[in-house]
Formats: C-alpha cells, sequence, structure tokens
C-alpha cells in the first residue's frame, strides 16, 4: 500500500508519467492529513484541565477523527486498483460483435466502480469538514489554526474528488446513476463548502 511507504515514494510517482496514482488518490492522501489534524487538535486537548467539560465530546471526536483517516488511507489504494480494473476492460479484444458487447459492459461496469471510488472520498472529506467543525468549535484553542487547516482540506479535497467523479460520469451510459451520482456530489460539496467558511470564520476569530 502507497501509505505505508515513503512519502516521497508516492509523490515520485505521482509526478511520473505512471497512470497510477492520480488525482484520486491525492485527494485521498491530503484528505487523511486534514483527518489527522483533527485528530492532533483532540490530542492536545484531551487531558487538559481548562477543557474539562468537554473531555467526551473529545474523545468521540478523537474516534471518529481515527475512523475517517484510517477509511480515507484505504481509499488512497482503492483509487489506484480501480484503474487497474478499467485500464483491464479497456484492453479487451474487440474484434467480433460479441466481444465488443462483452468490453463495453465490462468497460461499463468498471467505469462505474471507478465513480465509487472518488464518490467515498468526497463523502470522507465531508466528515473532516465535519469534525474539524468540533475541533474549531471545542478544541485546544491553541490549536484551532489546525482545525481551520483540517477545514480547507476537507473543502479543497471534496472538490478534487468531484472533478474526478466528473470525468467517469462521461463514460457511463447509465442516466439514472450519472444522475444520482451528481446531485450526491453536488449536496456534498455545497455542505463541505458551507462548513469551511463557517470553521475558517471560527478560527480567525479565536485567533484574534
Amino acid at each position: 500500500m502507497y501509505v505505508k511507504g515513503p512519502i516521497v515514494d508516492f509523490l515520485d510517482k505521482l509526478a511520473s508519467s505512471a497512470p497510477e496514482p492520480g488525482g484520486g488518490s491525492a485527494s485521498a492522501l491530503a484528505a487523511a492529513i486534514g483527518a489527522a489534524l483533527v485528530s492532533m487538535v483532540a490530542n492536545l486537548t484531551i487531558g487538559k484541565e481548562k477543557y474539562a467539560d468537554v473531555q467526551d465530546q473529545i474523545k468521540m471526536l478523537v474516534d471518529g477523527s481515527e475512523k475517517v483517516r484510517t477509511r480515507l488511507q484505504e481509499l488512497v489504494q482503492e483509487d489506484t486498483e480501480v484503474y487497474g480494473v478499467l485500464a483491464k476492460a479497456f484492453k479487451m479484444p474487440r474484434g467480433t460483435e460479441e466481444e465488443k458487447t462483452k468490453r463495453n459492459d465490462a468497460i461499463q461496469a468498471a467505469c462505474k466502480e471507478a465513480t465509487m471510488v472518488p464518490y467515498a472520498i468526497a463523502g470522507q472529506c465531508l466528515e473532516v469538514a465535519k469534525l474539524s467543525e468540533v475541533a474549531a468549535d471545542i478544541g485546544n484553542v491553541n490549536a484551532v489554526s489546525d482545525a481551520g487547516v483540517a477545514a480547507l482540506l476537507a473543502e479543497a479535497c471534496a472538490q478534487c474528488a468531484a472533478l474526478n467523479v466528473k470525468i467517469n460520469l462521461g463514460t457511463i451510459n447509465d442516466t439514472a446513476f450519472n444522475e444520482e451520482k451528481w446531485t450526491g456530489i453536488q449536496d456534498i460539496l455545497a455542505r463541505s463548502l458551507e462548513l469551511k467558511d463557517k470553521v475558517v470564520k471560527v478560527t480567525y476569530e479565536k485567533l484574534g
């Protein structure tokens, strides 16, 4: 898995002409960094007497942020794997009508699978944004800037994931699927933006 190796190895391959990893994996990794920042804010709040009245909420916060971080780390890898499935489908033979039909069906199925990974990334980005709001509201004020960074990363990565959803939808012939997923993405983007703006405002207010 990419996330188990040095970051420089991931970046080197990302910068190369290799078809994967790409934007989907990059957005998942950056969003995972956002989730990690939420965990940092929470861990800097746990055990602090000044925040004694929110300890239960903070412990729930770190549990949630670590769960999301784990899922995003998985999605870094999953995005590379679905590309392999799609590439294999495009390489299928198409010499006969039967082969063309099988190839087209395989491409359609692979494109749907490839759509669902960045769609899942976008959903997890929204979760990071939600968690960053809690971190900014009740977390250690000395780390509030990190909550703000988490929110900014979350919203930006949701936008990045949306681009990867859109490019796959362009190949899919299932209109109902396309409309459902794009409507869902628009909702995620709107909510992520709203949360980002709110968290950034709170962050600057607390920074003075």
